[in-house]
This record gives structure tokens, sequence and C-alpha cells, in this order.
């Protein structure tokens, strides 16, 4: 059986090696929760890793945003190189679900835009989860949706072996039923072709591909292949055997089928006479056209747009029971016999527990209005408590974890204060708001010469984009980073800061946990005295702890009062430093700077084009879509613009403007064909 290896040039250092040995032994003495109170900077990453190398135990790591669950993800890749470390968050870049809205009579259906790479990356951690014992899944807190039974993703594998009979077409079959679509003339993943008597297919999980070569029935050879060079892997030889796993999570089992459909057909008639018993003729005749189309398709191709909803079904659920998550792929390969790590617990936790209340509330009016079966309610997130049902255990991991952790975790409690390199708390200095963009790009410009880096907190996005525009005017290079910006951009934009492309990074409350970026020397915290969400003691301490990997690292907070949350926050920073200094001195250790490289990009991919950063600061929005006369655009005009609009579109959508989104997406389907 693989085991769990780490690989570092480092050793515990500091508190590390306490925290390893208490957790890892909370683990093996069966603790349901513990809590790893750690500093910024502290190596809490590291402590994890050894925690599971210690205890040998599958591991499920949840973060609270993509941004910092693509960040562990690098770092467990370079922990565990010889393991299987997978990445699962959310794959849409843009999403607009599906909704109604009564007052205006308007239907806007399910429109989104797939990222293939983290497709493609969250189809190998549950392929993972189901085939090897030493994995690793980094998860954002997408992890508590619905994803179809693991079970009918395992049962529905093909597997082959050199040697024996499989007739052609009754490949081809298997592969359809898989969800993977032929491609013979467009080769990607999730496709296959037929060349002859050999058929070649793509994984949706992988970046090889695999040739089935048969001689007659028999499979003589099965082969790995570069999909883009053609060239053969493995130095030329065959495999034994092989299996494949589903292009999709969700799954429909053609045998069953037929029954299922039935209840479907009973559950939609019994909706048609609710609502013609209540007058609703419109709801009933919406309904029945809905489930009916759904149902044709699938029983045609298996799959329909929307298959989701009907999810209850093909899972065996009986209404109101909990959906499947990624927990279930835990449990079905490890039973109980797995850790989980929450990250930034102070956010995470409350996260996981608002989803499924938005995530109805939206449904709601759907189901009320005939455009869905009372199923799709069934298509959820867990619910909070259902979520710790789940969960065998965890460590919450967290600088400033809530009463609620500590509580539940009755007294093991485990403090990690010092840092391996002995640099402490930053030095915090309050400033007058009065000209504080003036001063902070003063004290941004102090820094270049010594290729130091700063970040900049403001309050709103449009404040951290029109500032980004503002100081690069000035000459200074920056930008903005919030929760508009593409999951994979955020991690290059870090790594472009790292490498000196820019001098300074706004953001609003994005900047706070978890960025590893010891190159900056100064965090900036704008109008630090209007209390609130994002200036609270909690959200002040983790922003100040970004300027804690710098031997040099200072905060400037720009206040004209010192508020209720300033006075907790900075007191806790001066503790955490006298006790560091303290510590310093007695071990006799001399702080030393971070030397830490630029790890690969998470997934290799084209860069964008560098308009699209300035384009949003310069057009600050549409309220209504302006006229574009499509004929007079020049290609590369059609090609900026409809950059644009879908920037636009996902905006919309995400301020819940459905309409206007819809009118975009119509927009920019028009400008895609013409």
């Amino acid at each position: 059986m693989a085991k769990f290896k780490l690989k570092s040039n480092f050793s515990p250092m500091g508190d590390q090696e306490a925290a390893i040995n208490a957790l890892a032994r909370g683990v093996l003495e069966k603790e349901k929760y513990q809590t790893l109170l750690g500093v910024t900077g502290s190596g809490k990453t590291f402590t994890m890793a050894n925690v599971i190398e210690r205890t040998q135990r599958p591991a499920l790591i949840i973060s609270h945003n993509k941004t910092l669950a693509a960040q562990l993800y690098q770092e467990f890749r370079d922990f565990f190189p010889d393991n299987a470390v997978s990445y699962f968050v959310s794959y849409y870049d843009y999403y607009q679900p599906e909704a109604y809205i009564p007052s205006t009579d308007t239907y806007i259906e399910k429109d989104s835009d797939v990222n293939d790479l983290i497709d493609k990356l969250r189809l190998a951690a549950t392929t993972n989860l189901l085939t090897r014992p030493d994995t690793i899944v980094i998860a954002s807190v997408s992890c508590i949706y619905n994803i179809g039974s693991p079970k009918e993703y395992q049962n529905a594998v093909f597997g082959v072996t050199r040697g024996k009979n499989y007739p052609r077409e009754e490949i081809i079959g298997h592969l359809v039923d898989l969800q993977y679509e032929r491609g013979d003339f467009g080769f990607h993943r999730g496709t296959f072709r037929v060349r002859g008597d050999s058929v070649e297919v793509y994984p949706a999980y992988q970046d090889i591909g695999i040739t089935f070569e048969l001689e007659g029935e028999k499979l003589i050879n099965i082969f790995m292949f570069d999909p883009i060079t053609g060239s053969v892997e493995n130095d030329g030889n065959s495999l034994e055997s092989f299996v494949l796993y589903p292009a999709k999570h969700f799954m429909t089992n053609s045998e069953s089928n037929k029954n299922i459909i039935k209840t479907i057909e009973k559950d939609l008639a019994e909706q048609e006479a609710f609502f013609k018993s209540q007058g609703k003729i419109l709801e009933a005749n919406r309904i029945h056209q809905k489930v009916t189309y759904d149902l044709e398709m699938i029983q045609e191709v298996g799959y329909t747009k929307g298959i989701e909803n009907y999810s209850r079904y093909f899972d065996g659920r009986k209404p109101g029971e909990s959906p499947n998550s990624l927990m279930e792929y835990f449990w079905q390969s490890f039973n109980d016999d797995w850790l989980v790590f929450v990250d930034e617990s102070h956010i995470t936790f409350p996260q996981i527990r608002g989803m499924y209340a938005g995530d109805r509330a939206r449904k709601r009016t759907l189901v009320d209005y005939g455009f869905r079966l009372p199923s799709a309610f069934d298509n959820r997130p867990l619910e909070f408590p259902e979520f710790m049902r789940r969960i065998p255990n965890f460590i919450a991991v967290s600088a400033t974890p809530s009463e609620w952790e500590l509580n539940l975790s009755q007294g093991h409690v485990v403090e990690q204060l010092v840092r391996p390199t002995g640099i402490p708390d930053p030095i915090v200095e309050v400033r007058p708001t009065k000209n504080q963009v003036a001063d902070v790009m003063e004290e941004v410009k102090k820094r270049l010469p010594k290729k130091e880096r700063t970040l900049i907190t403001t309050l709103t996005k449009k404040t951290a984009e029109d500032l980004a525009e503002y100081m690069k005017a000035q000459g200074i290079n920056v930008h903005y980073l919030h929760s508009d910006v593409n999951t994979l951009d955020r991690t290059d934009i870090l790594d472009d800061l790292r490498a000196g492309k820019y001098d300074a990074l706004i953001g609003i409350n994005l900047l706070r946990e978890g960025l590893d970026l010891p190159e900056v020397s100064l965090v900036a915290i704008l109008d630090a005295d209007k209390e609130g969400f994002l200036r609270s003691d909690v959200a002040l301490i983790q922003t100040m702890g970004r300027a804690a990997r710098h031997l040099e690292g200072r905060v400037i907070l720009y206040a004209d009062r010192e508020t209720g949350s300033m006075s907790r926050a900075l007191g806790e920073v001066r503790r955490r430093r006298e006790y560091q200094l303290e510590m310093n001195k007695k071990y006799g250790i001399t702080p030393t700077k971070i030397n830490k490289p630029i790890r690969e990009k998470l997934v290799d991919r084209d860069v964008p084009d560098e308009e699209e950063f300035i384009w949003k600061s310069k057009n600050p929005g549409f309220d209504t879509l302006p006229n574009i006369e499509v004929e007079s655009l020049t290609p590369m005009d059609k090609k900026r613009l409809l950059k644009t609009l879908k920037k636009e579109m996902r905006l919309a959508a995400e301020e819940l403007n459905f309409e206007l989104a819809a009118r975009i997406r119509d927009k920019v389907k028009e400008l895609e064909v013409s």
C-alpha cells in the first residue's frame, strides 16, 4: 500500500515539533475535535503535512476561497510529490443559476462558463479517492454540494484486460454510457475517436490518451499516448489492463432508468394535479413541458442540461434526504479513517453554515412557478448539521479561531506562536487618514529600491480598482485582487507580485488569510477605523499578519480614532511580538530572511491580455446594454468586445441583475456566430 512520504528541505522548528506531536497524538487517540492556533508564518501548512505523514491518514483540507485552496494545493503537491494530491473547487468561471423573477415574468435559464482545467482536476480528485489510499484533497466549500453518488460513479467504470475479447461496438457503447462523446475531428478531454480497428479515448481526468488496439474482437494492445504530439508513452510498452472512469460526476444507470423515469412521471403527474387544483393552469403546462423534454433527453442520450435537479431519483434518495457530496467519496473508500483540516476555520465554518439557505430560497421560486419539480430542493449543499455528521473529525486551523471551535475542542487547543524563521510579528503604526493615498504611495516608493512589495487594503472593490488605476498612472506597477478576478488568474497575479512585475497589490478581504508572500514588507490598511466586518479585530489581526514574513515587516493603520476592534487587535499583536522576542532571546534564535521559490503554476495555460485588467476601471459597468453594430466591428474589435461583455455578464449575475446578464449573454452569442 502506498504511504504518505513528506519531502522537504526543512525540519520542524520553533514550537512546530510540539504542535505536530500533540495533534498527531490526538488523531491516534481518536480525539474528534482539535484546534491549531498558529500565528501567520508559523508554518501551519507544514505542521498539517507532518500530521498527515505521522498518522498515515488520507485527508480533506477545506479552504474558504479558491485562491487559498490553490496555494495549499501547490504546497501539498510539493510536500507529497509521490502521493495523490488533488484540487477540488467550483469549476465555474462564470455561473448564472437558473432563476425566475415573478415581478417581470422573466425566466433565466442556467448558463455557465465551465473551466475545463478545474473540471479535470475535480474528476481526478474523485478518481483518486476511489483508487488510491494515499490521497489528499484540497477543496473549497464547494465540497458540500451535491456531485452524484460515488457508488454509481464507481460502478460505471469500464475495465479492460489485454488478450481478452471486446467487440469494437461494445467498447464504443461503454464509452457512450460513461458520457464520453465521439469526436473524430476534435479530440479533447471527455471524447473518443475510432481509427480502423483502434479506439482512442481521452480520459476526462488525465492529460494522456489511451489507445485500445483490436485484432478482430481481441484486444491486443493498450497504449498511452500524448494527445497533442501522438507520441506513445511508457516507452512504447503495452499496458496489461486499464480502468476508465466516467467523464461526468452525475451518472445514470441505463438498466434502472426505466423505473426511475416512471417515478419522475408519477411525481410530475402529482405536481400537475396540484397546480390545477390551485387554478394554476400556466404552471401545470409549464412543468409538464419542462420535465417531459428532460425525460426524453435522458432516455435518448442519458443526460440532460440540469440533470442534477433529478439526482435524488438516480441516487435512490428519499425526499429531503441529504445529497452525496465529496465526503461520501471519502467514506466509500476509507470509512471514518481519514482527516479533516479546516483552514482559516473562523471564516470557513460560517461560510459552510450559510450555503443551504440561499440555495433553497432561489429554488423555492422555481418550484412554485412550475419550472422545476420539488425534487430540485434535494440537489443542494449540505446543511451544517449534516456536514458535521459527515466528517469523522476536524482540526481547525487559524490564527484567530472562534469561540465555537475552541469550545468544541474542549482543551485540545495547540498553540504555535513562534515562527521557524524567528521573525516576530510586525511593528504597527497608526497614522491619520488625511492624505492617506499620497502617504501610502510614498511608502510604496520607499521600498522599490530594496525590491520589497506592499499590500494595500480598501473597503470596496470599486475603491481598489480606482486606486490601482490612479497609482498606475503615477508610475507605480500595481494590480487589484478581489472576487471578480478569475480563479486561476488570482494565483498568477500573486506570483507576478513576488516576481516583481507589480510593486503593490490592492484588494479588500481577499488579502487577509493565507497569502504566503515573503517579499511583502508593508501592509497598509486604509480607513482602519471604519468599524465593521472588514475592520473587525479578527480581520485586522489577519491582515496585519501578511507583513510577518519579512524581516522589515511594518503595518500602517490609517485611522483618526482607535476603535474597540483596533484596540483588541493591536493588543494581541503586541502580546505575540513580545512573546516571540522573548523566545528568540531565550533560545538564541536570530531572525532569518525567508527564501521561498515561486512554484510552477497551478496549471499551464495561456496568459490573458493585459488590457483585460485595465478595462473595467475605464468602463465602470453597464446599467443598460449599449447598442452594438456587429457589422461595423473588425475581428480584433470583436475579440476585445467579447472579453468585455463576458466580464460584464459575470458581474451582472453576481449582483443578481439576471435580466441584464441574460441580455448580455444573448449579445455574446450573437457576436460569436457572426
